[in-house]
């Protein structure tokens, strides 16, 4: 059951456009995914709800755009390229499959039953060349997480914005991972994108903030329409923390193979900070309004937008003796509306139904469908979970009012034309 419902998600999504194997044509690369026009609506649709929450609703925090590259400086500084960024790596003496070392509970391969060889650190960074020569003196780093193009631009935000403490700088940006074994999906990629909050604070007040973005990052989760029950916190035990970390904890859910990381809040106290002021021999500190010098504590609250769109597929897919269908949010799915004539060969309801979908376009995500009988449409717009479906039929000709169709319970009313804005603002603003 387990794989069969991840099957049908991977199924699903190819079908209807949300996610495909990147250079499929070529036969694929694996660890790298492409997202069609409907994981694309649902991308953005995560990323601008993180953005509302983390900066523009906090006068305190503020936004950044670093560079995917950087001085190779500074993975030295972050300590990524030494232990601190690998994995245990473990390969097939036979068939030569390579394997997490914590991912094994046995000396013997899983795929051939071969020897294993001793465990050895392999380093995830994805490496390339900067300039016309490839050897060590072009050698860079495709970035392994974003947070780092936060630290190092700390001063330029601290001396352009001028905010008092405690203050965050958030960004959204692509990252890369040379994974030993990516899988499950999306669960873990070689390529994806992070949604990250660096919020520096005075060291004395770390387990006050903590616990504040902890809970604020919870509840929003439960705002997208996640179920309480599959979500749940897991703290790392001291000695599998992060070689950043005073402290994580996890907010977990329970994917169909088992409980997995969603959201990663940290206390990196002032690792990040020291170390660069360390190798870049400046002074990454922050002095208050009576000249005291603070060296901040940084809480992090990290999360990965195709690991949260993957949670979400998963979460809203239902299956009943007629339909298969996406019970999304209306804050997150791609489409809140759909709208359609009930008779697509009928010139007086197309026209009137077009008009509406231009109308509705104005101000929400609205798809048209007039292929196949209404009963198909339905359907078709169930399982990619938009949420309602207004039908132009031979009664809206002499009333001016159409049928809305609920997504969830398949319910349907009559509402005038002229209301139809304003009733889905009430409905979409009570999901956000």
């Amino acid at each position: 059951m387990v794989q069969e419902l991840m099957d049908k998600i991977v199924a699903l999504s190819k079908r209807r456009g949300f996610i495909f194997p990147s250079s499929e044509i070529y036969g694929g690369l694996g660890g790298f995914w492409d997202f069609g026009p409907l994981g694309l609506l649902i991308k953005n649709e995560i990323k601008k709800l993180w953005w509302r929450a983390m900066v523009e609703e906090n006068d305190n925090i503020f936004g950044l755009d670093s560079a995917v590259v950087l001085n190779p400086l500074v993975w030295q500084a972050s300590g990524h390229t030494g232990s601190g960024f690998a994995d245990p790596l473990r390969e097939c003496k036979e068939c030569h499959h390579r394997f997490r070392g914590d991912d094994l509970k046995t000396n013997v391969c899983p795929d051939c039953g071969g020897e294993l060889t001793e465990e050895k650190k392999f380093n995830i960074l994805v490496k390339t060349f900067i300039g016309a020569v490839e050897d060590k003196s072009t050698l860079a780093y495709l970035r392994g997480e974003t947070c780092q193009g936060i630290f190092i631009n700390f001063l330029n935000v601290l001396n352009t914005m001028r905010p008092k403490l405690p203050f965050g700088i958030a960004q959204i940006g692509k990252v890369f991972r040379n994974e030993i074994t990516p899988g499950n999906f999306i669960f873990r990629s070689r390529e994806f994108e992070q949604m990250e909050l660096e919020f520096f604070i005075h060291p004395q007040e770390e387990e006050k903030w903590f616990a504040y973005w902890l809970e604020k990052r919870f509840r929003w989760h439960l705002a997208l329409g996640l179920n309480k029950e599959k979500l749940r916190f897991y703290e790392h035990p001291k000695a599998k923390l992060a070689h950043y970390s005073k402290k994580t904890v996890d907010i977990e859910y329970e994917f169909p193979f088992g409980w997995g990381e969603l959201e990663g809040i940290a206390n990196r106290t002032d690792f990040d900070l020291k170390n660069h002021s360390r190798y870049a021999k400046e002074n990454l500190f922050y002095k208050d309004q009576k000249g005291q010098v603070i060296k901040p504590y940084v809480i992090e609250p990290s999360v990965g937008t195709e690991r949260l769109l993957l949670t979400l597929l998963l979460d809203a897919y239902h299956e009943d003796a007629k339909r298969t269908y996406l019970s999304f949010s209306p804050a997150v799915a791609p489409y809140k509306i759909a709208v359609f004539p009930l008779l697509a060969n009928k010139r007086t309801l197309v026209n009137l139904a077009k008009k509406i979908y231009k109308e509705l376009k104005k101000d929400f995500s609205v798809a048209w469908d007039d292929r196949g009988n209404i009963g198909k449409r339905y359907y078709a717009q169930d399982e990619i979970g938009t949420p309602w479906c207004v039908t132009v039929d031979f009664q809206t000709l002499e009333d001016q009012t159409v049928t809305v169709r609920e997504r969830d319970t398949t319910k349907q009313e009559r509402i005038k034309i002229s209301q139809l804005k304003n009733y889905f603002q009430k409905k979409i603003g009570r999901s956000t």
